[in-house]
């Protein structure tokens, strides 16, 4: 298993590629999307939680990532000793019609296409993605964690209905009415998910991409009055069922399944890493399940972080592994604390797996 470290566009630095090997990462995870246009956020921070009316404005519909982008930010990440693993999260605003079954589905699904061709090109092996009408919402932030650390959580359902001009929490046309966006079935949202895995898998097994999908984040069944995809454990097997492929594979976020009513994290993390379907994973712990849960620090909640990390190894996983977020610490520099103390954490029990596998004996 690889130590990676993921990394927001405003934070995809020369300074913060040598952050994440300092902490002992070989790899990198980057979200060219950017979410903090139109919400106040922590310049150092990486999870806002969006008000009513989203994270900010989608991006320009018109620049999708260029093969020279790609190239370049692969290449300055190996500058400083890192592999760039996956690009993570498109641009709503070059598929937004997808998500909604809008006019422009045909132009999108070819953004799509054109996206994953260039990643291709480019020699990312990965593209995490959220298929979600509603994206990420419903989550607070407080002192959640111990010590009073800053972390996210979720309060209780959050029933605010989208409004119109908004997909995947951002919003993607600023001139729209606000008045309630129309609400889909989940038929329709599964069936809009096996549209766009019938057209672009046979493009990312062309281009050696892997889709990984993230399940969806707080894991409810519908969010701002929208449907959800995978909301409980046995859900990423539909998706999987779909579309049969090495290329439809999973971003697997151990946090979120933990979240989930009911679900057994270590037999989910079993089953999927068995089937050899987990292209990367995303650990972090917390305490409580949606919709009542907080963050915690990486060994201070309700996951036992080792236990899934010998389940990973038992399974033959030797992909990336990246703390997705972490609490933030009481200093100069909040989040690169908090991040640095995960990312040890992760680096001694990953190093201990090994250990472990190399010895044929148990974990300590």
């Amino acid at each position: 298993m690889k130590l990676g470290l993921g990394l927001y566009r405003h934070l995809l630095t020369r300074e913060n590629f040598r952050f994440a090997r300092q902490c002992g990462a070989t790899h990198l995870v980057a979200h060219l999307v950017d979410y903090f246009r139109g919400e106040p956020a922590n310049p150092q921070g990486d999870q806002p939680t969006g008000g009513d009316r989203g994270w900010g404005l989608a991006g320009d519909p018109k620049q999708l990532w260029t093969t020279e982008e790609l190239v370049n930010l692969r290449n300055a990440a190996a500058d400083e000793g890192l592999t760039l693993e996956a690009i993570e999260n498109f641009d709503p605003a070059h598929w937004h019609d997808i998500l909604i079954d809008g006019p422009q589905w045909s132009r999108h699904i070819e953004n799509i296409k054109t996206t994953v061709r260039r990643l291709g090109e480019a020699a990312v092996p990965t593209m995490g993605y959220n298929f979600s009408i509603a994206g990420v919402c419903g989550r607070v932030t407080g002192p959640f964690a111990r010590g009073q650390a800053y972390a996210v959580g979720m309060d209780g359902p959050y029933d605010t209905p989208m409004p119109q001009g908004m997909a995947w929490n951002m919003v993607i046309d600023p001139n729209s009415s606000g008045e309630a966006a129309p609400r889909a079935t989940p038929a329709q949202l599964w069936d809009r998910l096996r549209r766009f895995l019938d057209e672009v898998i046979p493009v990312a097994e062309e281009a050696g991409v892997r889709l990984a999908l993230h399940p969806d984040d707080p894991p409810m069944e519908y969010m701002r009055g929208q449907p959800r995809l995978v909301y409980r454990p046995e859900l990423y097997q539909k998706v999987l069922d779909l579309r049969p492929s090495p290329a439809n594979q999973l971003e697997f976020c151990v946090g979120t399944i933990a979240e989930m009513p009911n679900a057994d994290v270590y037999a989910a993390t079993e089953q999927y890493a068995s089937e050899g379907k987990i292209a990367y994973v995303h650990l972090r712990n917390v305490t409580g399940k949606a919709p009542y849960y907080k963050e915690t620090f990486i060994d201070d909640g309700d996951i036992d972080v080792p236990r899934v990390l010998a389940i990973l190894r038992m399974a033959g996983f030797d992909g990336v592994i990246i703390p997705d977020h972490a609490p933030q610490m009481s200093c100069g520099a909040p989040w690169h604390a908090g991040m640095a103390y995960a990312m040890g954490y992760l680096q001694a029990a990953i190093d201990t797996c090994r250990k472990a596998s190399e010895s044929e004996g148990p974990l300590a």
